[in-house]
């Protein structure tokens, strides 16, 4: 078979010339299959990629951090595209506006907060969500980076209360989101620990200023002791720099006392506590001789929630 040789098509034969009108009415279809072709191109192209308003393709990536939404279920918080907040209105509590709470820090957080959480759920007029990251604190933005992360997931909520807590892992020394060295070494092992109170002082008076403001309360939750007289060392330098922290700032910070709670004789480290709950002493500490245990733990998030209860009458909520 010679393919050098085909025959001419039947509909247009060899030598003659499309009929005008056919032409014309190719050309038309032509263009309307080439519009249906852009305009499904664009959609498609809006729906995997996203688009604003300046025609720049959107772009979010969640957070990685452990968030709780009802104390049982870790999950990922998105936050928002934006980490402006408009000031939120100081409102009255109630079952059809609820309170919103959100919770802030580390393993501590992630303690008392579920318990927290469920004591609030009994009012009725709070919403919560727990955001905590394990072995984080300020004192390691190169490991987590709070004050960023908050910056992000806060507008996600914008609550009207906070609570915040930062325990053991801060007591070191300072570095920042580069890993350099912001202070190279540790507090209370018998150096002068001027600059290290300066820096973590600055970080933590930041949190507190970003976190107490536009109308939002904030309760931060201090640290217990330890039973090692130099771990114990470390904590009461750093606990001390929040206390004054939190002492500059009465109208935007609730402190929590936990050093005082969980104390024994003479301000020493205590093992058990009595429970309110029932008027019995209980251990209260983990095995680590610093973390609180369940009980220690349902205890403090006791004490946070009477401060919550506090602030939502203070918004005018009957209680």
């Amino acid at each position: 078979m010679s393919y050098g040789n085909r025959p001419p098509s039947p509909r247009q034969p060899s030598g003659r010339r499309l009929d005008p009108r056919v032409y014309r009415r190719r050309r038309i279809a032509a263009v309307v299959v080439l519009s249906v072709i852009v305009a499904g191109g664009y959609v498609v192209g809006s729906a995997l990629f996203g688009s604003s308003d300046n025609g720049v393709a959107a772009q979010h990536t969640p957070s990685t951090v452990n968030v709780v939404h009802d104390g049982t279920t870790p999950t990922t918080l998105e936050p928002t595209t934006t980490t402006a907040l408009k000031p939120k209105p100081r409102t009255t509590p109630s079952r059809a506006n609820p309170a919103e709470l959100m919770i802030f820090g580390d393993s501590d957080a992630g303690a008392f907060g579920p318990y927290l959480k469920q004591l609030m759920d009994q009012t009725g007029i709070v919403s919560t969500k727990l955001d905590y990251k394990t072995s984080s604190g300020l004192a390691r933005p190169d490991f987590f980076d709070w004050p960023t992360h908050m910056h992000q997931a806060l507008p996600a909520v914008n609550p009207d209360i906070v609570v915040v807590t930062f325990g053991g892992n801060d007591a070191q020394a300072l570095r920042n989101a580069d890993r350099t060295w912001a202070v190279a070494h540790a507090p209370g092992t018998g150096r002068n620990d001027a600059d290290w109170k300066a820096e973590y002082g600055k970080r933590v008076g930041e949190v507190m200023d970003y976190l107490g403001g536009d109308n939002r309360t904030l309760i931060w939750v201090g640290i217990p002791n330890a039973a090692s007289d130099a771990t114990t060392a470390r904590l009461k330098v750093q606990d001390t720099v929040v206390r004054s922290e939190a002492a500059k700032r009465p109208k935007k910070v609730v402190y929590i006392d936990t050093w005082t709670r969980f104390s024994g004789r003479n301000n020493g480290y205590g093992e058990y506590v009595i429970d309110p709950r029932d008027g019995v002493g209980k251990d209260v500490r983990a095995k680590d001789g610093f973390h609180l245990n369940v009980t220690g733990a349902e205890i403090l998030a006791l004490d946070i929630a009477e401060a919550v209860r506090t602030e939502l009458r203070a918004r005018g909520a009957k209680l």
